[in-house]
């Protein structure tokens, strides 16, 4: 494996789909209501994929240091296989929190949102404490409630806001669907993990919550955008001047690749077998994603 493959692996590369998923997404309602920026929308493409890639990172060394990552099943880890030193990694994890930020300046600029900021820094802060700093909150259990506000609910949302510049309700049901997707790779990864994470002491939602109830979590997670979205039927009769929801079925083709995630899980697989699981979830995410969107841009008048 060449230097330059080592750390491409290491940057989790089939976990970006969940970086993509929610800019496609915002960037989709903000076309359907006719706000549509190329600019922001390729911008907060930047700010999510390198938001991923230097989370990624931060755990590879947050972990490493720990020695919590020296004997884990999955992908590449830098530091605890000791492919490349914990500096470099850290480094590594630096220069992409920091070109997050810079294309986050820019759309706070190209948008007059001050307040994005804020919540950009919020969003470094949040993804470097989850396996970082004295009292990591992924060691407690709450990595999937972070993933599902800034991999969910921000990342929709802030897309959507920067170009619209408002926020109306049915955007919300996007946001969670995307949320609970994410949070769904984080369970399935938890899933594969929780045993050694018990040794280790990392006390992960899926620790606390037993084999079991974890891949029944996981299941819902799965479930649930496809529910979520058919509401918008019902959004769509209470707001006769608008046709959101006209094609929402189309998002139903991407339930064979969600059942190809869940059936593995339901069926008690462990270890290195979930590994598969996790790159079904990020997939079906994306092509969830795809799907909706699509919707978006045939019901735009």
């Amino acid at each position: 494996m060449t230097s330059l493959n080592i750390w491409f692996q290491g940057a989790r590369p089939k976990t970006l789909g969940a970086a993509i998923a929610p800019v496609l997404v915002g960037s989709s309602i903000a076309y359907y209501e006719k706000s549509f920026d190329l600019t922001i929308s390729l911008l907060a493409l930047i700010v999510s994929i390198s938001i991923q890639i230097a989370v990624n990172y931060a755990n590879d060394y947050s972990d490493g240091i720990k020695g919590t990552d020296d004997q884990r099943v999955g992908p590449v880890r830098l530091v605890g296989q000791k492919l490349a030193s914990p500096k470099s990694v850290k480094t590594a994890a630096i220069i992409f929190f920091s070109i997050a930020a810079l294309a986050g300046l820019f759309i706070t600029i190209l948008s007059n949102q001050w307040w994005f900021l804020l919540l950009g820094l919020s969003a470094i802060v949040a993804a470097w404490t989850y396996t970082g700093g004295p009292k990591p909150y992924g060691y407690t259990g709450l990595g999937e409630l972070f993933v599902f506000i800034y991999f969910g609910l921000v990342a929709v949302l802030g897309t959507t806001y920067a170009q619209t510049l408002y926020l109306k309700p049915y955007f919300s049901l996007y946001a969670v669907s995307i949320g609970l997707f994410a949070s769904a790779i984080l369970v399935a990864n938890n899933l594969r993990d929780r045993e050694k994470d018990k040794q280790n002491n990392k006390n992960t939602l899926a620790v606390k919550l037993g084999d079991q109830k974890t891949r029944n979590l996981y299941a819902l997670f799965m479930i649930l955008p496809f529910i979520l979205l058919l509401s918008l039927f019902i959004y769509n009769r209470m707001n006769p001047g608008t046709r959101i929801g006209a094609t929402i079925q189309i998002q139903l083709l991407a339930l064979f690749l969600a059942w190809r995630s869940i059936k593995p899980v339901i069926n008690k697989v462990m270890g290195k077998e979930l590994i598969p699981v996790l790159v079904k979830t990020g997939q079906t995410e994306l092509l969830w994603a795809l799907l909706v969107s699509l919707a978006l841009v045939l019901e735009t008048n």
